[in-house]
C-alpha cells in the first residue's frame, strides 16, 4: 500500500507545471473563501461591540430591538420590577445613543454615548490613562482609544468639546476589546449625564444590564421578563440575534454568500479541469499499472490520495495567505474588520473537502473506464 501511495505521490509531483497549477486554483479558492468570511465575521463582531465590551450576563430590552444601535426606550418602573424578581443578583439601567460633537477645531464628529450607571458604574472600560472616578466630574466623558480615536483630534486628558450646547471634558482615555461598527467613536459617562445631554424621548432606559445570582437562575429570570412584557436575552442569545439581523434581514449576509458561492466555483472549476488534464496525460501510465496486475481499488485509491494531498496543501497555503493578508491590512488599516475564526476554517476546509471529492470523481470515472489492450495498441 505504501508502495502505490509513494507511485500516486511521484506522478503528481513529478507534472510540475500541473502540480503547480493545481496548488495555485485551489490556494487562491481557500483564500477568496477565508477572507470574504472573515471579513464578514469580523463586521458582525463589529456589530455586536457593545454587548461584548458592556460584558453583561443578561440583557432586557424591547422586544421589537433587533440590534444594538436599535434602542427603544423603557420606563423607570421596568427597573423597580425587574429588582425585585426572583434569581437576580442586581440589575443596572444603560443608555446607548447617538450624538454629534463639537471638536476644538469647529469640525463636527458623530459619536456613540455609553451612559453607565452613576452608582456601579457596572461595564465600564479599561483605563490606559486617568481614572475611572474622574467619570464623576462636571461635564466628564471617557473617550474609547480604538481605530476611531483619530477623528476626534486625538484627545488628550483636559481636552474640551461640544455636546449638544453641553461643555463635555475627556477625563480619561479607556480601551475596549472591540471597536463599533459603523466608523463611529465612543464615549463613556454616567447614565443621568447621558440623558441630560442627549435629547430623549418620554423612555431614556436603552436597555438593564442584570446579573443573576447564578446560572441556573436565567430560564426563570427570562420567563419573568417576558411576563412583564419585555425580552431577556443573554450576551449569547444577543450576539446571535444581532448577527442574524446582518446575515438574513440586510443585503451583507447575501452578498457575501454569493461571493463565497463564486470563489468556490472558481476553485472547483479551475482544480476539477486541471486535475482532469492530469489525469489524461497520465492515462497510459494508469493503464500500464492495470496492465500488470494492479487492482481497480488501488487505482481509486492514488487517486484519492492525489486529489487529497493536493487540496490539503492548497489549503493551508490558502490559510496561510489569508492570515497574512489580514496580519499586515490590520497593520496599514485601523479600520479594517476582519477575525478568522474556526467556523472560518471549517467552511474552507468542507468547500476544500468537496473540491477534493469532485476532482477524484472526474478521475476516477475516467481511469476505471481504460483498458489496458487500448493502450498498448495505441
Amino acid at each position: 500500500m505504501f508502495g502505490i501511495l509513494r507511485l500516486a505521490y511521484k506522478l503528481l509531483v513529478n507534472d510540475k507545471a500541473k502540480f503547480t497549477a493545481l496548488l495555485i486554483g485551489i490556494t487562491f479558492a481557500v483564500f477568496l473563501m477565508t477572507e470574504i468570511t472573515a471579513m464578514f465575521a469580523g463586521v458582525l463582531n463589529r456589530a455586536s461591540a457593545t454587548v461584548i465590551n458592556i460584558g453583561a450576563r443578561i440583557w432586557v430590552m424591547d422586544p421589537s430591538v433587533q440590534t444594538v444601535a436599535n434602542t427603544i426606550g423603557m420606563p423607570d418602573y421596568a427597573l423597580d420590577a425587574v429588582r425585585s424578581m426572583k434569581g437576580v443578583k442586581f440589575a443596572v439601567p444603560l443608555f446607548s445613543g447617538g450624538a454629534l460633537v463639537k471638536l476644538q477645531d469647529g469640525a463636527y464628529q458623530s459619536v456613540n454615548v455609553i451612559g453607565l450607571d452613576d452608582t456601579s458604574l457596572f461595564g465600564r472600560p479599561q483605563m490606559e490613562q486617568g481614572q475611572i472616578e474622574s467619570i464623576y466630574a462636571e461635564g466628564a466623558f471617557l473617550v474609547v482609544d480604538d481605530s476611531e480615536f483619530p477623528k476626534l483630534g486625538n484627545p488628550k486628558i483636559g481636552t474640551v468639546f461640544e455636546l449638544n450646547d453641553h461643555r463635555g471634558v475627556v477625563t480619561g482615555i479607556a480601551k475596549v476589546a472591540t471597536s463599533a461598527l459603523f466608523g463611529v467613536p465612543s464615549l463613556y459617562t454616567t447614565y443621568y449625564r447621558a440623558i441630560q445631554y442627549i435629547p430623549n424621548p418620554r423612555y431614556t432606559i436603552s436597555y438593564l444590564l442584570i446579573e443573576p445570582k447564578n446560572e441556573s437562575d436565567i430560564p426563570s429570570i427570562q420567563k419573568q421578563v417576558q411576563a412583564l412584557g419585555y425580552l431577556a436575552l443573554t450576551r449569547e442569545q444577543f450576539e446571535t440575534k444581532i448577527s442574524n439581523f446582518y446575515m438574513f434581514q440586510t443585503s451583507l449576509g447575501m452578498n457575501i454568500l454569493i461571493m463565497t458561492i463564486v470563489s468556490f466555483v472558481v476553485g472547483l472549476s479551475i482544480s476539477g479541469q486541471t486535475f482532469y488534464t492530469f489525469i489524461l496525460e497520465n492515462l497510459e501510465k494508469f493503464g500500464a499499472l492495470k496492465a500488470i496486475g494492479t487492482k481497480n481499488r488501488e487505482l481509486v485509491l492514488m487517486i484519492l490520495f492525489q486529489a487529497t494531498f493536493t487540496s490539503l496543501a492548497g489549503y493551508g497555503l490558502g490559510i496561510g495567505l489569508c492570515t497574512l493578508a489580514t496580519a499586515l491590512a490590520k497593520m496599514r488599516l485601523p479600520d479594517y474588520a476582519s477575525r478568522i475564526t474556526y467556523g472560518n476554517l471549517g467552511l474552507a476546509l468542507l468547500m476544500v473537502v468537496i473540491i477534493a471529492a469532485m476532482s477524484s470523481y472526474i478521475g476516477v470515472r475516467k481511469v476505471l473506464r481504460i483498458e489496458p489492450f487500448d493502450i498498448f495498441r495505441g
